[in-house]
């Protein structure tokens, strides 16, 4: 006589996140200055400014943009920070540095906003494999928020979890 089939997983107190779950929506764009300095390597402040003015910024509503510059050329803060003056209306966040740590920052946020108070002295997985881009940053900012309140961590699926935390 065959036994019913239990899923212990699904009958436990376990608690599965996924960073993936959190992912906001919305354009990551890349914004590199590299075409805006004279030859590529110098910044003229007039020509800069009047580059900043006369662009259209709008074609950056509700996206994600980060600020670099490819070339080796030595830029001063204030032109990122006048750029970010006039992204500010449209673009849903602003950073200097690559698409990583532009998802970085925008999972520093969704964490440190994230209500912990369900994981309280419950077995937690933090799941691993995603389709989006997260962060590992974001993976040890949530363990480090987590390791005070939840009785355990681990990392991965619930059928083969890595174990990586305790608290007794």
């Amino acid at each position: 006589m065959a036994e019913e089939i239990v899923n212990r997983v699904a009958n436990s107190k376990l608690i599965t996140l996924d960073l993936e779950d959190f992912y906001p929506e919305g354009k990551r764009i890349v914004f590199d200055i590299k075409d805006w300095l004279f030859e590529g390597f110098v910044l003229r402040e007039k020509d800069f400014r009047a580059q900043v003015k006369d662009f259209d910024w709008s074609q950056y509503q509700d996206a994600y943009v980060a600020l670099t510059c490819s070339s080796d050329a030595i830029i001063p803060g204030w032109a990122y920070m006048l750029l970010t003056i006039q992204l500010a209306p449209y673009a849903k966040r602003v950073v200097v540095g690559t698409l990583e740590t532009l998802e970085t920052s925008v999972y520093q946020d969704i964490i440190t906003d994230l209500d912990t108070s369900i994981f309280k002295d419950k077995p937690v997985i933090i799941k691993g494999c995603s389709n989006k881009p997260v962060p590992q940053n974001a993976y040890i900012m949530l363990t480090n928020k987590l390791k005070p309140i939840a009785k355990s961590i681990m990392y991965g699926e619930a059928c083969s979890s890595v174990p990586l935390h305790k608290n007794r």
